[in-house]
């Protein structure tokens, strides 16, 4: 006990009276006014139940854990929910390590009563099997630096994990079905707790033989303060605890002033605790590990080979000669694509209409062509060329007269006494006679 209060750090006689002294002025020490809350930061840890709340210097660490056990033989239906602390003495020289003191019990206590008591947490959804097995819910509160106001943090840090909690899934089998049969979180989505509401503890420190209040005392004001009270309430207005430790007596009507306090405060801090709950939970299913792995198809995007048994398999060597097979049967269809669509694509940017050259008129020079036909024996009359517009306005000429030739080819046959090609074939009736 004398090492216990040779670590604990006392303030001045000077440093209590400037505490007083600024209080009965409606100042504190840190700068706020006697019902100003301090600043509240939530966060989450990567796995499920685990919360990290700082108030102000203040930081509280929580972590949920449960495992299947007896239920009680008077509620054979109902699991369990239990809240254990620790201090740290890393957090305040008064803490000692092991076995927890008068102010961790306090804690947790207070804790307890205000989510057992109210019934925040459904335990009849955490029965399994009625009278053999349930769900023993336990909370775990780390103290970590120890800024004054521990009840309110410890609280916010128990419902955050709560709410983040997510408990394996279960299924009752067997002979009798009496088996229970816990399943891991890759093969089925764990559950949520049912939460009713949320219990918020606020803390009032009591100065001046109660007549000065002050809502979030720090760490300096509690060892100034001759009492405190602890509020616990709902969103809702509904008083779920209240715990008065010290021996100063305090009026029926600052007690009311401080519940009407609570109550105003109770539905901004729940606010807040549900928008970082929702935002942890958005993130983390975007990170949800994926269902029944062996059950999902393969992508493949070469050939699929499936070998059976009594088969042999095909060898390396095989199997990169088809690869290399199928490789250039896919660029010779990529070319021939490529190939068709620049056609189509010249075919589309061609711009213009039909020609209105005329090759029989324009490139042919008629005069020559009349002596290289008179040089071979043919007689060529002169043909008249006349214009002709067509229905689209373009004009184009055509020839009126037609080429007359003569063929001399019989008279040079007889003249010159050569053999022609009709003479070469003989008539079918000679043909025939000459089979017969």
């Amino acid at each position: 006990m004398e090492g216990r209060l040779a670590n604990m750090w006392r303030l001045t006689v000077n440093e209590r009276k400037f505490v007083e002294t600024a209080l009965q002025s409606e100042l504190r020490v840190d700068g706020r006014g006697l019902y100003d809350y301090r600043k509240l930061t939530i966060r989450f840890g990567k796995e499920y139940g685990s919360s990290e709340v700082q108030l102000g210097h203040t930081h509280v660490m929580g972590f949920v854990t449960a495992q299947l056990v007896q239920p009680y033989k008077d509620r054979p239906n109902e699991g369990s929910l239990s809240i254990f602390t620790e201090f740290s003495p890393m957090a305040d020289p008064s803490f000692e390590p092991g076995r927890p003191g008068e102010s961790a019990v306090e804690l947790g206590r207070i804790i307890d009563r205000g989510l057992r008591e109210s019934r925040a947490v459904d335990t009849e959804s955490l029965c399994v099997l009625a009278g053999k097995k349930v769900w023993s819910v336990r909370i775990d509160l780390h103290i970590l630096d120890n800024g004054g106001n521990l009840v309110d943090a410890a609280n916010i840090a128990a419902l955050a994990a709560l709410m983040t909690f997510r408990r394996p899934d279960c299924t009752v089998g067997g002979e009798n079905s009496q088996e229970v049969t816990i399943h891991s979180l890759e093969e089925r989505e764990p559950l949520p707790l049912i939460i009713h509401h949320l219990p918020i503890a606020f803390t009032f420190g009591f100065f001046n033989k109660g007549n000065i209040v002050v809502m979030d005392p720090t760490y300096i004001e509690e060892e100034v303060m001759c009492g405190r009270m602890t509020v616990t309430l709902n969103a809702n207005g509904d008083i779920c605890a209240i715990q008065k430790p010290g021996e100063e007596g305090v009026n029926q009507s600052v007690i009311l002033h401080c519940l009407r306090l609570a109550s105003s405060r109770a539905a901004a801090t729940t606010k807040i605790i549900r928008d970082e709950v929702e935002a942890y939970n958005r993130e983390k299913s975007l990170q949800k590990v994926k269902r029944h792995p062996t059950l999902a198809k393969p992508e493949v995007s070469g050939p699929i080979v499936v070998v059976k048994e009594g088969h042999k398999k095909v060898s390396d060597e095989e199997e990169a000669a088809e690869l290399s097979r199928e490789h250039v049967e896919r660029l010779n269809l990529s070319s021939v694509e490529v190939k068709s669509s620049k056609e189509q694509e010249a075919a589309s940017n061609f711009k213009g209409g039909p020609s209105n050259w005329d090759p029989y008129t324009e490139a042919m020079d008629v005069d020559s062509l009349k002596a290289s036909l008179a040089s071979k024996g043919e007689s060529v009359t002169k043909s008249t060329i006349k214009k002709k517009t067509n229905d689209s306005g373009n004009v184009q000429k055509e020839v009126t007269g037609d080429l007359e030739m003569k063929d001399t080819a019989e008279a040079t046959k007889h003249k010159t006494g050569e053999l022609t090609l009709k003479d070469a074939v003989k008539p079918k009736k000679k043909r025939k006679n000459k089979s017969n």
